[in-house]
């Protein structure tokens, strides 16, 4: 688009009418060097069969498996930024406590379950997807093993929990007992007594 070479228009003028920044025509991209290319070639083979793996893991195996002698922090810049990739798993403290939340005594402990309907249990997993992951919530009833419902969503937060276990008892009635993790989006479920409504 910019002439060099033009005996009417300036190199700034040029510039100036197609609004374009004067040093863009200055700038030599760097290129990447051979051991950089050599392991993004890796880094992207091995993700197609282990999606699951991170920076982290990725660095253990180009260093141990394959004998790179790199540091996790080039690892990492590839990874992340030159290539860009990114685990399909949850990120970390997907659990984590808030300290602000009550804990809650576990019940169950010495209790003899014998009866459907005495405790129901409910937990969150992931279910990993070919682009991300999805969530899974169930509710299972502790005596007989049995699924009482379930749901999917593709985002873990307390409004999604405390409307799925309202819409368990709408539809199955309510156990004696209702056992959950200390999770934070239970606590918050909890703590806003949602579904107590219907109990």
């Amino acid at each position: 688009m910019i002439d060099k070479g033009h005996t009417k228009l300036s190199i700034v003028k040029q510039c100036n009418l197609l609004e374009l920044n004067r040093s863009s025509l200055y700038y030599k991209h760097s290129s990447t060097s051979t051991l950089n290319l050599n392991l993004m070639r890796h880094m992207d083979e091995h993700y197609l069969e282990h999606p699951y793996k991170g920076a982290r893991r990725m660095h253990v195996w180009l260093t141990k498996d394959l004998g790179y002698k790199v540091s996790l922090n080039r690892v990492q810049n590839l990874y992340y930024r030159k290539m860009p990739l990114r685990s399909i798993l949850p990120g970390p403290h997907t659990s984590k406590q808030n300290k602000e939340h009550k804990n809650f005594p576990y019940l169950l402990r010495g209790m003899a379950i014998t009866r459907p309907n005495q405790v129901w249990a409910t937990d969150i997993t992931y279910i990993p997807m070919a682009k991300g992951f999805m969530y899974l919530i169930a509710v299972i009833d502790l005596s007989s093993r049995y699924v009482v419902h379930w749901s999917v969503s593709n985002s873990m937060e307390a409004e999604w929990c405390s409307s799925f276990i309202q819409e368990t008892f709408d539809k199955h009635g309510h156990p004696e007992i209702l056992n959950t993790d200390q999770g934070a989006q239970f606590k918050v479920m909890f703590l806003q007594r949602q579904f107590y409504q219907r109990m």
